[in-house]
């Protein structure tokens, strides 16, 4: 990769442009955008999730789930370490606020960006590299400590630039080390999902309380009928569409309509919601495989 990844997303096709027009040509790439579902196919997602979700989980057992979610995450860094998640590059491609075109950092202003549930810096590493601003401020959370550890550790963490910490995103009164109305954007990618649904909007009423003035918050999870939803087995389900995987952390499968509400209810202003329905497919094997995510931008008016 260049080091100037906004010029190079410049050439370089946006996703959402490899589409499908024969059927024969399926297994030529390794994933095709805009698929759409045809009746069959939505009627078979639809019953999948039925019977994954028709025996829910016991409130006790439920609760333990919830209570050591942080437990749970460490668990999975410390199997994992900064290996299971690839660095997301694609981020400049979908969401280019976050790599400015302006090369001359003497007449850009200072920003300020955070990102919620930061995990080991997937997405703040590329951030740190590739962005060149030098009075960009970047601040992280996660609530696994192993997690922000790793970050610590990785040769391209600058302290100069980035501060991370330790934080519950889910409680009341966030502590923080900046001030409300300060933040430039806000970055929330598969995190909101992993939180409990009755506590998804505290959280967006926060982001809300912390970006400044037409802020933005950057958005990416996972839309209802999404492969991994359809792969769930009976008695994983703690409520409709939320799910705890095998190493025990949790996941939420979320339609456009409701994340449009959860947003619109925090205050924020609609710029983008969109359903990214792909194709991705196992030339080796022949399989196909049908993922399901939402992307939205929303704004905090001024």
């Amino acid at each position: 990769m260049s080091d100037n990844p906004a010029a190079e997303n410049e050439k370089r096709p946006q996703f959402g442009t490899r589409l499908l027009t024969d059927a024969d040509d399926v297994f030529k790439h390794n994933a095709w955008d805009h698929v759409e579902w045809d009746e069959e196919q939505e009627l078979a997602a639809q019953a999948a999730v039925a019977k994954n979700s028709s025996s829910k989980m016991e409130t006790e057992q439920k609760e333990r789930f919830q209570t050591d979610a942080p437990k749970f995450w460490d668990s999975f860094y410390g199997i994992h370490d900064n290996r299971f998640f690839k660095d997301r590059h694609w981020l400049f491609t979908e969401f280019p606020e976050l790599a400015p075109l302006e090369t001359d950092s003497a007449k850009l202003q200072p920003r300020s960006i955070f990102e919620l549930g930061c995990g080991v810096g997937n997405t703040i590493l590329p951030l740190l590299q590739y962005n060149s601003d030098a009075q960009l401020k970047v601040f992280g959370c996660d609530f696994s400590v192993r997690a922000i550890e790793i970050l610590r550790s990785q040769r391209q963490f600058d302290e100069k630039r980035c501060e991370v910490f330790v934080m519950d995103a889910t409680l009341d009164h966030w502590q923080v080390p900046f001030e409300e109305n300060s933040q430039d954007i806000i970055v929330m990618i598969f995190v909101l999902s992993a939180i409990e649904p009755k506590k998804m909007q505290r959280v967006l009423d926060n982001c809300y309380r912390y970006l400044r003035p037409g802020g933005l918050l950057l958005f990416r999870d996972y839309g209802r009928y999404d492969l991994a939803q359809l792969r769930f087995k009976s008695g994983k389900c703690m409520e409709d569409n939320f799910y705890v995987r095998g190493d025990g952390t949790m996941v939420y499968f979320f339609t456009e309509e409701e994340l449009r509400g959860m947003m619109t209810q925090a205050g924020l202003q609609e710029e983008q919601l969109i359903v990214d329905r792909r194709l991705q497919v196992n030339r080796c094997r022949g399989l196909k495989m049908y993922r399901v995510w939402i992307q939205t931008k929303f704004r905090k008016p001024l």
